[in-house]
């Protein structure tokens, strides 16, 4: 299957395909696939089989498999929710599914059966705190976080052990941890050869280097660095946060600044250097890096638009390519590659 991308568009419900280039950067629109409910997150499993899509407007997390060869959706299978999900995530194992409910202060865990569908009901529903904005476990799938944004929420990481065999999430210790500004944790990734974990700061408009103890499974905060330049005094906050697959580079986009901060990332220490902001489409929510570090697509929520960029090997900058209609409401951003 050639690597596609694929963009939830809540508005419309649907999600819009396209045929990625591997060379150039460009995108095919392919056949969209209608989703009603306002599909927002979406997860993959991790061998690229199965796709799960939270629809937010009518509470349910919804299943498809993915055609080896057309990369087309098949639904098979749908699970009820008690609240609407802001986020999904696969275990490393590709047994659960995780989410998480920003209103409802809520963290869930769905077994996935041997179909590759969403189980109900939940095998673990847990009360967190409003604000709660993701779930994922470390690559040992032994511990897991969920982050809670600052004012509606307790600006807070949730620090958990997770039970690869059963799902369930117990506190860990400490079963908290709390930054001492009120900058609101929101969306993380892991390094992927070092023991980092790097969050996107909503409130704090910066990203957060914490240290991963692997034996223990807790953080601590090691650097922070603003995502919007030092003069900038309007609103703005931040969203997702995601790294190139090489590790070199590391990206989180400006809500309000309407701009994509660019990070070079350190080959040794994983310690963040600036490099760059770049203009994006309004209100850059969304956005997705393909498997090959080299391309960068956002998506602006208000603009209904999707932004390619190239990214450069050397500085992380991003070199703008084309721009594409992905209707309204555009939630999430996934790239698919798979042989």
């Amino acid at each position: 299957m050639p690597t596609q991308l694929y963009v939830s568009s809540q508005g419309d419900d649907c999600i819009r395909r396209f045929a990625l280039d591997p060379q150039t950067g460009k995108l095919d629109p392919l056949d969209p696939v209608t989703i009603s409910g306002g599909p927002a997150p979406m997860a993959v499993d991790p061998r690229g089989q199965f796709l799960h899509v939270g629809r937010r407007g009518v509470c349910e997390v919804s299943s498809f498999r993915i055609d080896p060869h057309t990369g087309n959706l098949v639904p098979i299978g749908a699970a009820p929710l008690d609240a609407e999900p802001c986020y999904l995530a696969m275990d490393r194992q590709g047994k659960f599914l995780f989410s998480a409910y920003y209103a409802a202060g809520k963290a869930a865990v769905h077994a996935i059966g041997s179909d590759g569908a969403v189980s109900a009901p939940p095998v673990e529903w847990l009360s967190t705190a409003t604000g709660a904005h993701a779930l994922q476990t470390d690559p040992s799938n032994r511990f897991a976080f969920v982050p809670h944004i600052a004012g509606k929420g307790p600006n807070a990481i949730f620090q958990y052990r997770f039970d690869a065999q059963t799902g369930r999430l117990t506190p860990n210790t400490p079963a908290r941890l709390t930054p001492p500004e009120p900058v609101g944790p929101r969306h993380f990734c892991f390094h992927p050869h070092k023991d980092i974990v790097y969050f996107s700061n909503e409130q704090g408009c910066s990203v957060t280097a914490y240290a991963l103890d692997t034996a223990a499974g807790t953080l601590s905060a090691r650097q922070t660095v603003s995502t919007v330049p030092d003069n900038f005094d309007g609103d703005n906050t931040c969203a997702q946060i995601h790294m190139t697959p090489s590790g070199r580079m590391l990206f989180a986009p400006n809500r309000g600044h309407n701009s994509m901060a660019c990070f070079a990332v350190d080959p040794d220490t994983g310690t963040l250097s600036p490099t760059d902001r770049i203009a994006t489409e309004p209100v850059p929510r969304a956005f997705g890096i393909d498997p090959s570090s080299n391309f960068l697509y956002a998506a602006g929520l208000e603009s209904g638009r999707l932004a390619a960029y190239r990214i450069d090997a050397g500085n992380g900058t991003l070199h703008h390519l084309g721009t594409y209609d992905v209707g309204s409401t555009p939630m999430w951003v996934t790239i698919l590659s798979r042989p």
